[in-house]
């Protein structure tokens, strides 16, 4: 896969369908480096739920299973804004080492989706480490927690809410 750097941006991929993310994420530590919690909100739009639909089934059947027993949650399909995020979404938390499975299984959906570390820096994760698959989309900032802060803690791998 072609990769070109643009600024602190890494583009995987071609322009239609590509993978972006900073190369921060490279280096950043989670929150426990024994088991790098992520976290990714699948995007979609309701005229296109039913593709959303069946991302939200095979990542639900294939939860704790085979080469994807570190993926740990699968969030409700939320048809309205939540939080930041500016569009219907569902969430999914799973470990590190999950990552190479799990990105080309979202990515194959042709769905946007923002994946992130989960830190102690809630809007670090949704902006300077996050990677986008597909193009990005302007959150609201201003829910976000301040560095030091990360109520997704508490609920990795329990709830979305």
């Amino acid at each position: 896969m072609k990769s070109e750097r643009r600024g602190s941006v890494v583009v995987l991929g071609d322009a239609k369908s590509h993978v972006r993310y900073t190369a921060a994420v490279r280096w950043r530590n989670s929150m426990s480096t024994e088991f790098g919690p992520y976290h990714a909100h699948i995007y979609y739009e309701l005229d296109d739920r039913a593709t959303a639909e069946r991302l939200h089934q095979e990542l639900s059947n294939s939860k704790g299973l085979g080469n994807l027993a570190t993926l740990l949650f699968v969030g409700e399909m939320r048809d309205k804004n939540v939080g930041p995020h500016p569009k219907p979404q569902f969430e999914v938390h799973f470990l590190e080492e999950a990552l190479p499975r799990v990105l080309p299984l979202i990515k194959a959906s042709g769905l946007t989706a923002l994946v992130h570390p989960l830190t102690d820096d809630d809007l670090a994760d949704h902006t300077s480490l996050a990677l986008w698959i597909g193009e990005p989309l302007a959150l609201d900032q201003t829910v976000l927690d301040p560095p030091g802060m990360n109520q997704g803690i508490a609920r990795f791998g329990k709830s979305d809410v």
